[in-house]
Formats: structure tokens, sequence, C-alpha cells
């Protein structure tokens, strides 16, 4: 019979149409989708710049919300019909997609079922590199690039539940404004603004996230405290840059890169261990309103190519969501 789905192509092609229907493997949980979140990754992945990892489906979306529709084999402590959402390899875009169990979370109380959708790579990247890799420990300064972004809004939320004052960068007055709500100390306009001076003023940042790769490497190694660290996620700035390492060893930094899509379903590292980390670190926070999704615009599924424009635009706060026509 088949499903619908939005399949990886021409960014001008992303045609809501027939494919394959998903099924649940050993292990793998099928859910019925209600909505996916669109991801910086997926406009790439479009462009025919990131192909998927080896083995993941050729459907846009690296994340989705909606409810059990099956549970493969051996498929334990799920029942059909509950809500949930998911961090994905790829699928997303679709009326259905099959997803290892580990990387199911239950959708945190209080949060509509199609705005959970916008949560699980947000969570899962924030959590993984700001806390399980860099450490961010209060009192230390956190400086998150791109505050007004998904990962930037959701960042700044979970430093100030940590008991962390927080630094952003935005490029307006509304998107700073948006920051400062969300609990960011220290409101940065990088169009007009130094970012280096007034965070070095701060007394300097002792974790930084960034997403600009190689266009801020030197400054972002400026504006570290002794012994912070530089935790790079996007290279929106380029890929290659000089490394001053003795402005790095005077301060005992460190320059950490990471990816999530990559990473395996289980083991030490893995997407598994990240997301129950995240159900158990996050999801509380989010329950009790310290951290909340920021959607900033909602299209539907069929109308991806519109969505993808609009965060390519980088007209948008917080994240964009496709939700599944009904």
């Amino acid at each position: 019979m088949g499903m619908r789905a939005i399949v990886a192509g021409a960014p001008d092609q992303l045609n809501w149409q027939s494919v394959t229907d998903a099924a649940p493997k050993s292990g793998e949980i099928l859910i019925k989708v209600v909505a996916a979140g669109v991801n910086r990754a997926d406009l790439l992945q479009a462009a025919g710049k990131y192909p998927p990892p080896p083995g993941a489906s050729d459907v846009l979306g690296l994340e989705a919300a909606g409810t059990i529709a099956a549970l493969g084999d051996g498929v334990t402590g799920w029942t059909e019909g509950q809500p949930v959402c998911a961090l994905l390899a790829g699928g997303g875009y679709a009326e259905y997609v099959a997803v290892p169990a580990g990387q199911v979370m239950p959708v945190p109380d209080g949060v509509p079922l199609h705005h959970a959708a916008g949560l699980p790579e947000v969570a899962c990247t924030v959590w993984s590199n700001v806390v399980m890799t860099a450490r961010l420990t209060a009192p230390e300064l956190f400086l998150v690039h791109g505050g007004a972004s998904g990962i930037g809004s959701h960042a700044t939320q979970v430093a100030r539940a940590l008991g962390c004052p927080v630094a952003v960068t935005a490029g307006s007055r509304n998107k700073l404004d948006l920051c400062a709500e969300l609990g960011a100390e220290i409101t940065i306009d990088y169009r007009n603004e130094d970012f280096v001076s007034v965070v070095r003023e701060a007394g300097g940042a002792g974790v930084i996230l960034d997403i600009m790769g190689a266009a801020y490497l030197d400054r972002n190694i400026d504006a570290l405290a002794t012994g912070g660290r530089l935790v790079i996620i996007g290279m929106q700035g380029g890929v290659k840059a000089e490394l001053n390492i003795g402005k790095l060893l005077a301060k005992r930094g460190s320059v950490i890169a990471t990816a999530l899509r990559s990473r395996p379903v289980d083991g030490p590292g893995s997407k598994s261990e990240i997301v129950a980390e995240v159900v158990e670190n996050v999801w509380p926070l989010v329950q009790d309103g310290e951290v909340r999704p920021v959607i900033g615009a909602e299209f539907p599924m069929s109308e991806a190519k519109a969505a993808h424009e609009l965060l390519a635009s980088g007209d948008v706060s917080g994240k964009v969501i496709l939700r599944v026509d009904v």
C-alpha cells in the first residue's frame, strides 16, 4: 500500500510522495508520526551535502513525535498507542518511522505531542555536549552562539537550570530579547559587538557551544576562561582555520568537536546512552517548566520546502516543525 514521506533530493523537490511502508525490525519501535522537527542537517541532506549514515533511511528527518503503532520483537516497556518522541538517524518526514527502542522517549508531561517533535535533537545535542562531554558546572559562564536557534534556546534554559550564568550571541534585537526571556544574562549583538571583549569582561567562558566552526575558532579561544572548553558542533563558518596552540596552552583549554547522527545505537557514547540521560535529567526540567520547547513555526509536512527555506533564511527563532496532514 505504501505510506507518504519526503525523500532527500534537490531542495526544490521535497515532494510528499508514496514510498515503501516502514516496518519495525527486532528491537525497534514503529511510530505513527504526528510531527517532525526540521534541522540544518536536513537542509544539507536535501542539497546532497550530508548523506545519511550507512543503513539509515533516505527519508529526511532526524526527530519525530507521534504514537506507537507497533513493537518489534524483543521490545518491552512500551505500549501501542503511547505518545512518544524519538531521536532518528533519518526517516522522520513520513507518516511512519521505525526506530531502535533505545532512541525512543516518552513525551514529557505538559508538552503538546506535536511540540515534542522539536525536543529530541536539541535535548540530546545539548546534554551530550554541554554536560556529558564539556562538564559545565555552576557557577561557570556558558556562552552559546546562535542563542535564539533551536539548540541555543534549549541550551540557555538547561544551563540556567544547572545554575550557570549564560551569554548568547544573536543578530537581531528580537532574538536577543527572546534569549533574555529564556534566562540569558548577557546578550551580544554579533553584528555590532565584539563577543570576546564582552565575555572576557565577565571573566571568560567555562564552556562555549559553537555552531560556526572555522570563522570563530580563534576568537572563541580568546573568550575562554582558564581551563575552558570549546565544543564545536557546527561548521556554518567553514571547516578550516589556524589554531594558535600557544593561546590554548596558556589557558589550559580544550577544543572538542562532536557529532550526534553518526554515533552508534548502543554502547558507550551511543545514542541510547544519551537518550537515557536526557530522559533522566532533562525531562524533569521540562515537566517542571524550567525548560520548554521553543517552536518558531509550524508547517504541514507537504510544505517541507517552505519550512526549509524559512530555516535557511535565519528569520525564525526556536524550532521549525512539520505536521503530518490529517
